[in-house]
């Protein structure tokens, strides 16, 4: 992207193995892992888009033995926090990071490893400028298998409605990043979905009003 890449909205501890670790991701990570359990039941190869500290990956790929988790990101620290993760990964099942850059239309060595069975992206769409968004969604129906899944967690608004505390949320980003912002599901996410073949069939409510996202591949 032209822009600077994403940064972290919180502070982050970091271990002396490098291994960084999010207070976002401790409180979402076992909400995440009971939506993920009874949607994702097959083995199943999951590319991770904006990986962040790593931390869900490592997490979901220990709690669901028939994951195989591919992290990515473009922030040198990410990256770095990812390797931590992935050296001191026990399971076998957790690898990358691949350098992605979600808004190009070639995601690299992603495109090689293709077909996937799910992209996953955590907290990012808000947090980036819309070009990644759109370049997620886009990758996301390129790369995915028929009948694969585009799964998505944060905060969103629902046509045109938005809860009072991610409404206060998207104008601190918005004072942060005139290019950042909580993107409407129903409005901005869905159309750009149903035109790269993929289709919206589950919406889930979230602590702290945030919602995890799935789209099939159609």
């Amino acid at each position: 992207m032209a822009d600077k890449p994403p940064v972290a909205l919180e502070n982050r501890g970091e271990g002396e193995d490098g291994r960084r670790y999010s207070p976002s991701a401790a409180r979402n990570r076992e909400p995440i892992r009971d939506v993920l359990a009874p949607l994702i039941t097959a083995p199943a190869r999951v590319l991770e888009i904006a990986s962040g500290t790593g931390e869900h990956g490592a997490f979901l790929t220990s709690a669901l033995p028939h994951l195989r988790w591919t992290y990515s990101d473009i922030d040198s620290d990410s990256l770095a926090s990812q390797r931590a993760w992935q050296k001191a990964d026990i399971t076998g099942r957790l690898t990358g990071p691949l350098c992605i850059d979600a808004s190009t239309g070639e995601w690299g060595e992603a495109e090689g490893l293709a077909q996937w069975d799910v992209v996953f992206s955590a907290n990012m769409v808000h947090i980036a400028p819309w070009p990644a968004a759109e370049g997620l969604i886009r990758g996301a129906g390129r790369l995915l298998r028929p009948g694969g899944l585009l799964i998505l967690y944060g905060p969103f608004a629902r046509s045109g409605g938005i809860a009072p505390s991610n409404a206060a949320f998207d104008e601190s980003l918005k004072s942060r990043n005139p290019d950042w912002g909580v993107r409407d599901l129903d409005v901005d996410i869905s159309p750009r979905a149903r035109a790269a073949g993929l289709e919206l069939t589950a919406v889930t409510e979230m602590p702290a009003n945030n919602l995890t996202v799935v789209f099939l591949r159609s």
